[in-house]
């Protein structure tokens, strides 16, 4: 796999290590177990995959590369280049500034831009729409493009379900950069309409099989579907992809039921003739991701860690796994962990709100058994400083070398 320039401030000696050491072991990656470190009264069962993806470090190594060879121009991002905290503050320190946030609300009137100005395309994509503004005022939109590959093959693959008379079915949150980019690629080859879970699947099964009216179509998924799309017609031939991000289990279920739909409906014809079963559409870090995370489930740990953006929607479905299991804080990074005082910051993945809770530790309980993961778009520098700091608090028996020595 090609090798990115990602600054030296996202990495971990201990993490890049461990993961060295993992893929010597296991190089076609088979095994999705956890690496077990123990450090006497803390011990650590760690993701066998997590942290930074091919297309977020293929991002990354773009975006530095267009301040570096643009020390006199303006440069400005889509939105978040990725959603993490801690590389978009790096990336506005150094003079980058974002055009819109990431409900696609303008910060930057197009009017103020002209063709000597660099614009970042983020891993996420952008709509054919915006992609043509940017053009219309004269910015290259080849160069600095960061959009990941697996996005981008979702885009192809939608133009395969077109080519064949399929409605296009993504399954995705309609507000999500992501989804609002295949969205608009998706409309191009075909009449799309974007899901976001199997409650929104079965009312889309009532208006296929004629348990609900077809005027209520339009009132249920408005704004969730393209322009003249025609629900007594276009929904006879459909295929499923999906936002990149989403549980691999949710996206199986929501194909299998709408499959199942229409062999509901067209008892005596072929399947493949109304729906195309499409491969799933999932990344292969998300893949991996949820399958390593799923296997931590099998621990017996007292709680879990999980660090990413808030708004990532990888790392929130990386949370709602262990959340199954175990007390489960999702933190953004470091900062939100107050060892002194006994008190974490996190994300309440029911409420969406940020908040504490305090004694999560049981200082008398050794060894103190802790999960940690952290989503595609998180340095693997967060996830090291955590453990150090936590490591701190303890008088460990073995140093970090000698860990890793035995491991």
């Amino acid at each position: 796999m090609k090798k990115f320039n990602v600054p030296v401030f996202y990495k971990s000696d201990l993490i890049g290590k461990l993961k060295e050491v993992r893929k010597a072991k296991d190089p076609r990656k088979k095994d999705y177990a956890p690496s077990f470190l123990d450090f006497g009264p803390v011990q650590f069962f760690i993701s066998r995959h997590f942290g930074f993806c091919y297309g977020v470090e293929n991002a990354i190594e773009i975006a530095y590369k267009a301040i570096e060879e643009n020390p006199s121009k303006r440069i400005f991002l889509l939105s978040e280049m990725i959603h993490n905290p801690q590389v978009n503050s790096d990336l506005l320190s150094r003079g980058v500034r974002f055009i819109m946030d990431t409900s696609g609300k303008q910060l930057i009137p197009w009017s103020e831009l002209n063709k000597e100005d660099v614009i970042i395309l983020p891993a996420f994509g952008t709509t054919i729409e915006i992609e043509t503004k940017i053009q219309s005022i004269g910015i290259d939109t080849i160069k600095y493009n960061t959009t990941c590959p697996f996005v981008e093959r979702v885009w192809k693959m939608s133009k395969k379900l077109g080519d064949g008379d399929y409605t296009i079915i993504i399954h995705g949150k309609a507000y999500h950069e992501e989804t609002r980019a295949t969205f608009s690629h998706a409309s191009k080859e075909s009449p799309s309409l974007i899901l976001r879970d199997l409650k929104e699947a079965k009312v889309l099964k009532d208006i296929i099989i004629g348990n609900r009216p077809v005027k209520d179509f339009y009132t249920f998924f408005e704004g969730k579907y393209s322009d003249g799309f025609d629900a007594q017609k276009d929904l006879n031939r459909i295929g499923v992809v999906n936002q990149t991000t989403m549980l691999a289990t949710e996206t199986s279920e929501i194909a299998s039921y709408l499959k199942a739909t229409m062999l509901d409906k067209y008892e005596e014809a072929p399947v493949k003739a109304h729906f195309a079963d499409t491969r799933d559409s999932l990344c292969y870090a998300t893949n991996d991701n949820q399958r390593s995370t799923n296997e931590l489930l099998k621990t017996g740990a007292h709680f879990a860690i999980v660090v990413g953006g808030y708004n990532s929607s990888n790392t929130f479905n990386l949370a709602t796994l262990c959340q199954e299991k175990f007390k489960t804080y999702f933190v953004s990074g470091p900062e939100n962990i107050d060892l002194e005082n006994n008190v974490i910051h996190h994300y309440d993945l029911e409420n969406k709100l940020e908040t504490s809770t305090s004694n999560f530790i049981d200082w008398n309980k050794e060894p103190l058994k802790i999960i940690i993961t952290s989503g595609a778009s998180c340095p693997d520098a967060l996830v090291e400083q955590i453990m150090t700091n936590i490591l701190k608090c303890y008088k460990s028996t073995k140093s970090t070398t000698e860990v890793m020595e035995s491991f």
